[in-house]
């Protein structure tokens, strides 16, 4: 943090201070998600690599053709702070120098279908996108051969949809983020739902990174959340808005048991 100090009059009439008093100037930086334009292209590149300024060029070429419509960003990968970008992306080093497209009503991502970074790669990209037929990126991580061995099932974009509108289940699935704290500390306790819930058939406690999988099937909100997919084809999902303790989560779930349960009796 810089430092200074003035005896000018005139400073002092500027910013409406008396002499002899001590003023923080706080610099605040503009969020690039906070503009009018919904439609955000994002180049992630380390801007100091060999190929940097050809594609640098190239990206801002292809922007003046866009302006008012997508808005043109730059993200340096080697920039440490901008890791949680690269995380909501699912961008990986191997993966730059990499283009995506982020609508900010719908929070819809897509990728580049090309790899090379030209002016037309982009510009067919753009008008793909604005002409509604880019297709959704959706990234999964591979199904892990062990995703069910475990009291807490694991859940991937590749094996989602499947396991949780099924017949004959319901599953309770956390979704987290693995550099979120609260959802480091909450692990140990979903552990501990799955192993009480381990012998019942009808019931699965499961879990997906949603950092590393897309899923279409819900909104994005504040990590963790926590939702039931009842089993069966006419039943909705439950939002779980309870207390994050191991005796809220098994009560909500008796809760929901018992409530579908309830039509199918009979007097």
């Amino acid at each position: 943090m810089p430092f200074g100090m003035t005896a000018s009059e005139d400073v002092c009439a500027d910013y409406g201070v008396q002499r002899n008093s001590l003023v923080v100037f706080k610099e605040t930086s503009v969020k690039i998600f906070d503009v009018p334009v919904e439609n955000h292209i994002l180049l992630f590149t380390p801007v100091n690599s060999e190929t940097f300024s050809e594609i640098y060029e190239n990206y801002q070429s292809a922007a003046a053709g866009f302006r008012g419509k997508i808005l043109f960003v730059l993200v340096d990968t080697n920039e440490a702070r901008n890791g949680r970008i690269f995380e909501y992306f699912g961008i990986r080093d191997i993966d730059v120098p990499a283009v995506r497209i982020l609508n900010l009503t719908s929070e819809a991502r897509y990728k580049m279908p090309a790899d090379e970074v030209t002016v037309e790669n982009l510009k067919e990209f753009c008008q793909s996108y604005l002409n509604g037929k880019a297709k959704q990126h959706l990234p999964s991580e591979e199904i892990p051969q062990d995703w069910d061995k475990m009291p807490v099932k694991v859940l991937v974009g590749k094996n989602f949809n499947s396991i949780i509108f099924n017949k004959t289940m319901t599953v309770f699935v956390m979704f987290y983020a693995p550099w979120s704290h609260e959802c480091r500390k909450l692990l140990p306790v979903w552990d501990k739902l799955g192993e009480q819930y381990e012998s019942h058939k009808d019931i699965m406690i499961a879990k997906i990174d949603v950092t590393a999988n897309d899923i279409l099937a819900v909104g994005l909100h504040r990590y963790p959340f926590f939702t039931l997919f009842p089993a069966g084809s006419h039943h909705q999902e439950v939002a779980y808005t309870g207390e994050y303790t191991l005796e809220a989560f098994s009560e909500f779930l008796e809760e929901q048991r018992k409530t579908k349960a309830e039509p199918g009796e009979k007097n």
